[in-house]
């Protein structure tokens, strides 16, 4: 109970002192940094970088799975592709959220 009631302080204290953050001004320089061009690149790079894990490990389960019981192939198999295609629409939901944040 302790460490919890803690941990709800500190993300207390945390906003409060991002609170100023958001009050600041944009009446910068025209020429500024554009940083959510910047941060999109480091965005699709994780999400992809994540996805191809996610992927390899799916299918190296898939593999194994398969040598266990090759008898269920069919439902591995769709259970495969049901699979690697969620994980590959979340990087292209990225990839989407990106180009309307950037545009």
């Amino acid at each position: 109970m302790k460490k919890m009631l803690m941990l709800v302080l500190l993300m207390l204290l945390c906003s409060i002192f991002a609170v100023p953050a958001f009050a600041q001004t944009g009446g910068g320089a025209a020429g500024g940094t554009n940083w959510v061009a910047i941060t999109s690149g480091f965005a699709i790079a994780i999400a992809a970088g994540l996805a191809a894990q996610g992927q390899g490990r799916a299918a190296s389960s898939a593999c194994e799975a398969l040598g266990r019981n090759p008898a269920a192939r069919a439902g591995i198999q769709v259970a495969l592709i049901l699979g690697l295609a969620f994980i590959e629409s979340l990087v292209l939901f990225t990839l989407v959220i990106i180009f309307v944040k950037v545009a």
